[in-house]
């Protein structure tokens, strides 16, 4: 960590999650292959050039979306990150809308967390355990990286909100309709299956950390008919476009400043 005469030197990287496959914000000029101590494979993030500065970027799912959200080996890719020098993540993850508002085609930074998640590798803290590693979580995405994306989004004119509660559910499968009421009842306003231990790990590395995510349907029984794939890969394609925009006008702010 730098010391209080030090200034940060800014690293940033994106984790693409369902739609966003690939950065597309410049050119690539590095495939980096990194091991790391918690998977077999090597974690292939990929980094491209832009006027303001590099980029990493890590698909969530693999470039072919592979990975269901319980066999993502969340562990591997923030630590591949971190090997690679990042210092802020901006997480991108497709949502279903539970609050009145949370319409296909929004965008919001949720500030708060609900994990219903089970059976993941949530920590780096395995071998030893001290006081040290009971981390603050009181507030999971950084407040900075929250600011810069919300005036980010301004710039692109998208449909957005700032605030919310992401609830994380095990996967792959989407939730009853029950199941909804009840993360509705608890205070959630999007629900996704990737948040966590995403989140939690990368506060763990000391990486700043914030969520973009689009809504893509409403959540079950939230909606009226039944929730299609066709129906979430339209407002997919048209908001990860946006979303570029996003991270294009976000890259600057953050890298240039």
């Amino acid at each position: 960590m730098p010391t209080s005469n030090q200034p940060e030197v800014l690293r940033l990287a994106v984790i693409g999650g369902s739609g966003l496959y690939r950065l597309g914000l410049g050119p690539v000029i590095a495939t980096h292959q990194i091991a790391t101590p918690w998977a077999a494979q090597p974690v292939c993030v990929i980094e491209e050039q832009t006027a303001a500065g590099n980029v990493l970027f890590l698909p969530r799912h693999g470039e072919h979306h592979t990975l269901a959200p319980h066999r993502i080996n969340y562990r591997a890719n923030v630590g591949a990150l971190q090997t690679l020098g990042a210092t802020h993540v901006i997480a991108i993850n497709a949502v279903g809308g539970i609050s009145p508002g949370m319409i296909p085609g929004r965008l919001v930074l949720p500030d708060q967390v609900i994990d219903y998640s089970y059976g993941r590798d949530h920590t780096f803290f395995t071998e030893q355990h001290s006081l040290a590693h009971h981390i603050d979580f009181t507030n999971p995405f950084d407040l900075l990286l929250r600011e810069r994306l919300a005036a980010s989004i301004k710039l692109a004119r998208m449909e957005y909100r700032i605030g919310g509660v992401y609830g994380c559910t095990q996967g792959p499968r989407l939730e009853t309709a029950a199941e909804i009421r009840r993360l509705y009842r608890d205070g959630c306003d999007i629900v996704g299956m990737t948040g966590m231990p995403e989140a939690a790990l990368a506060r763990e590395l000391g990486l700043r950390y914030a969520m973009l995510a689009l809504v893509v349907n409403r959540a079950a029984g939230m909606g009226v008919g039944d929730i299609t794939l066709d129906d979430i890969k339209a407002v997919l394609q048209q908001g990860v476009d946006g979303i570029r925009v996003v991270l294009g006008h976000c890259s600057t702010l953050l890298l240039a400043s």
